[in-house]
């Protein structure tokens, strides 16, 4: 099983990717982060805002 597995896995590449890459990974990350924390933020922002309104006492004018 061992060798069939050794067999079956790529080798070593050898190939420059260059710092486009990585730049390009980090943005991909911080935007699922930034698009994650948006998303609860707006499911949770509703409730919060309906709340202060019946704190207040219904609409403000303007």
């Amino acid at each position: 099983m061992a060798a069939l597995l050794a067999l079956a896995a790529p080798g070593v590449a050898l190939a420059y990717t260059g710092p486009g890459l990585g730049l390009g990974a980090i943005g991909v990350a911080l935007g699922l982060i930034g698009s994650l924390l948006l998303a609860i933020l707006s499911v949770l922002w509703y409730p919060v805002k309906r709340l202060v309104r019946r704190v207040r006492g219904g609409r403000r004018p303007g």
